[in-house]
């Protein structure tokens, strides 16, 4: 399900917009600086990668909501397969 391209799309829009506002926020200074080394840069990538990863789960855990909710109502069990 985290593949899937509705919840790849909206992480990666969620990593781009709310990732450059934490990369501002907690890195802006040193980027003005010119202070940006490899450590750094490891920071910024994973100050981006961290509204990827709660964008993704909370979409996959909303569809297996859904899904699990619409198989208990028809007696089916949608999460499987």
């Amino acid at each position: 399900m985290a593949f899937e391209g509705s919840v790849v799309r909206r992480g990666v829009l969620y990593a781009v917009v709310v990732g450059s506002a934490l990369v501002g926020i907690n890195h802006g200074d040193a980027i003005l600086h010119g202070d940006v080394g490899r450590g750094r840069l490891l920071r910024i990538a994973l100050t981006v990668l961290v509204p990827y990863c709660v964008s993704t789960s909370s979409g996959v855990a909303a569809i297996r909501a859904l899904r699990g909710s619409r198989g208990h109502a028809s007696g089916e069990d949608l999460t499987r397969g």
